[in-house]
C-alpha cells in the first residue's frame, strides 16, 4: 500500500507498482480520506527497489554505525529498497539537524536519505534521533527520537526501519518482531529439538527449552509474548503455554492419544488443535480460562492444522476426507465446512494472512513441495517457491512476507527462508544450526 504522495519518492514507488501491474495484472486503487491508504494487491511482478542513502549515525563510538547498518539491512531484505554503497556518498553529514546538500544526493540517485545521531544521556540511556529526507523534493518526510537502554540498540534500529518502511510504502513494517522455531542439532537418527527464539533477522537467539523432550509446532499468541507448543515429555503429548518474558510454563491439557498443531484464536482466549480420539483426528477448541473443549469436526478422516481468520469468524484446516489432503474452510462453530483447494497434488499447513485476504499453504505435487497462497474462497492460487522439501509457512504481521523451512535434496537438515508475495524476493534466514517450523510474532510493544 502506498499513500497518495506529493513527493518524488511517492511517484517513484507508484511507477514501480504500475510496472508490477503490467506483470501481474491485479491492481486495486481506492481514493480515501486524508490518512487512508491506496491499496495495491500485488500478485506477481518484480518491483524495482527504491535507491536510498542511509548514512552512519553520528556518535562518539561505533554504535551509530551499527544502528544504521541494521536499518539498511532490514530495508534491503524487504526487497523494496536498495541502500546505496556508502563509498559513493559525496557529502559527509556532520550535523543531522541541518538540511543536507540535496544535489550531492541526487547525483548518486539517492531518492531518500536517512541521517541520525546517537547520544548518551546522563542517566545512561541512549537517545537515538533520525530524519528521513526526500532528496528530490528537498523536504523532510519524518523525524523522530527514541530513548532506550544501551543493550536495546538493535531494537531501536528495527523500530526506525519500520517507521521508514511505513512512511515510504503506507504499509506497516515488520522488522520489530521475533520468530520462534524448532532448533535441530545432531544426527538424523538422534536429532535433538529445542524451542528457540530470535529477532526476525536472526540476531539475539536464545533457547527456550533444554532439548530433553521432543518439541513441535510453536505458535505465538496474537496479543501477548506467549507461545503455545507441543511437547512429548515422558512420551506423552502435551500442549504447553510458555510466557516468554518470565519463562513460566503451564500445561494446557493432557490428552489421550495424539495432539497436533495447537494455535491461538485471534483474541488469545482459546487454543484450537487436532486431537486423535477413537482412531480419528478432529478439530477441537479449548477455552484457556475454563479448560473446556469443544469439538468442531466429526469425520473418520484426519482433520488437522487449523488456523483462524483474523476476525475469528472462520477456520481453515486440512483434511484427507476426500482421499488426500486438501484445504477446507468452516465457520468458527464448525458449521458450513467447504473444500477450497482443487489443484493437482495435496495441500497442507494452511495459515490465514493477518490481513485476511490470503491463505498460505504447502503443496505437494510431482515429487516437490511448494509454498503458495490462495484467496479464502480457493480462487487465485499462486505458487511462490518450489523445492525438494518446503513446508510450514508463517506470515509476517503485515501480511506481505512469509517465512518457511526448506531442506534441499541431500541436505542433512532444514533451514529457514523468507519470501515476499511477489515471489521474487526469496532469502535465507541464518541460524546457527538446522531450523524448522517457524512462527512469526506480532509487532513488539
Amino acid at each position: 500500500m502506498i499513500k497518495n504522495g506529493q513527493t518524488q519518492i511517492m511517484k517513484t514507488l507508484q511507477q514501480a507498482v504500475m510496472a508490477c501491474l503490467v506483470a501481474c495484472a491485479t491492481l486495486l486503487l481506492a481514493l480515501v480520506p486524508a490518512k487512508a491508504l491506496v491499496e495495491i494487491d500485488i500478485n506477481q511482478g518484480n518491483i524495482e527497489p527504491l535507491p536510498m542513502a542511509i548514512t552512519d549515525f553520528n556518535s562518539d563510538d561505533g554504535i551509530g554505525t551499527q544502528i544504521s547498518d541494521v536499518i539498511a539491512d532490514d530495508l534491503r531484505r524487504s526487497g523494496l529498497f536498495a541502500p546505496i554503497n556508502k563509498a559513493a556518498f559525496i557529502q559527509k553529514i556532520h550535523n543531522p539537524d541541518v538540511a543536507p546538500r540535496f544535489e550531492d544526493w541526487r547525483v548518486i540517485n539517492a531518492q531518500a536519505l536517512v541521517v541520525g545521531r546517537v547520544n548518551k544521556e546522563t542517566d545512561g540511556r541512549l537517545r537515538v534521533e533520525f530524519r528521513l529526507w526526500d532528496t528530490f523534493a528537498a523536504e523532510q518526510m519524518i523525524g523522530q527520537q527514541f530513548f532506550t537502554q544501551p543493550e536495546n540498540w538493535r531494537r531501536v534500529a528495527h523500530i526506525i526501519a519500520d517507521a521508514i518502511y511505513e512512511k515510504l510504502t503506507g504499509e506497516r513494517g515488520y522488522f520489530d518482531t521475533r520468530v520462534v522455531f524448532v532448533a535441530e542439532t545432531g544426527p538424523r537418527d538422534a536429532r535433538q529439538k529445542q524451542l528457540a527464539i530470535m529477532d526476525q533477522d536472526g540476531a539475539n537467539l536464545r533457547y527456550l527449552t533444554q532439548g530433553d523432550d521432543l518439541v513441535l509446532t510453536p505458535r505465538f499468541s496474537p496479543g501477548r509474548q506467549e507461545v503455545t507448543y507441543m511437547s512429548f515429555a515422558d512420551g506423552q503429548p502435551r500442549v504447553y503455554l510458555l510466557q516468554l518474558e518470565t519463562g513460566q510454563r503451564e500445561i494446557v491439557g493432557n490428552f489421550p492419544g495424539m495432539t497436533f498443531s495447537p494455535r491461538f484464536s485471534p483474541d488469545g482466549q482459546k487454543v484450537i488443535m487436532s486431537l486423535v480420539q477413537d482412531g480419528n483426528a478432529n478439530i477441537y477448541t479449548m477455552d484457556l480460562r475454563s479448560r473446556a473443549t469443544t469439538r468442531l469436526t466429526n469425520t473418520p478422516a484426519i482433520d488437522t492444522s487449523p488456523s483462524y481468520s483474523p476476525d475469528g469468524r472462520q477456520i481453515v484446516f486440512e483434511s484427507d476426507r476426500g482421499g488426500r489432503q486438501q484445504l477446507y474452510v468452516m465457520n468458527a462453530d464448525g458449521s458450513n465446512q467447504n473444500r477450497i483447494s482443487f489443484g493437482d497434488g495435496s495441500y497442507s499447513t494452511p495459515v490465514w494472512s493477518p490481513r485476511g485476504d490470503l491463505i498460505a499453504f504447502t503443496k505437494q505435487s510431482a515429487g516437490k513441495f511448494s509454498i503458495g497462497v490462495m484467496k479464502p474462497d480457493g480462487s487465485g492460487e499462486r505458487i511462490l517457491t518450489t523445492g525438494f522439501h518446503n513446508e510450514g509457512p508463517t506470515w509476517a504481521p503485515n501480511g506481505r512476507v512469509l517465512m518457511f523451512f526448506r531442506q534441499p535434496a541431500g541436505a542433512a537438515g532444514p533451514q529457514l527462508h523468507s519470501i515476499d508475495l511477489t515471489g521474487y524476493n526469496e532469502q535465507r534466514v541464518d541460524t546457527p544450526n538446522y531450523a524448522s517450523d517457524p512462527a512469526w510474532s506480532p509487532l513488539l510493544e
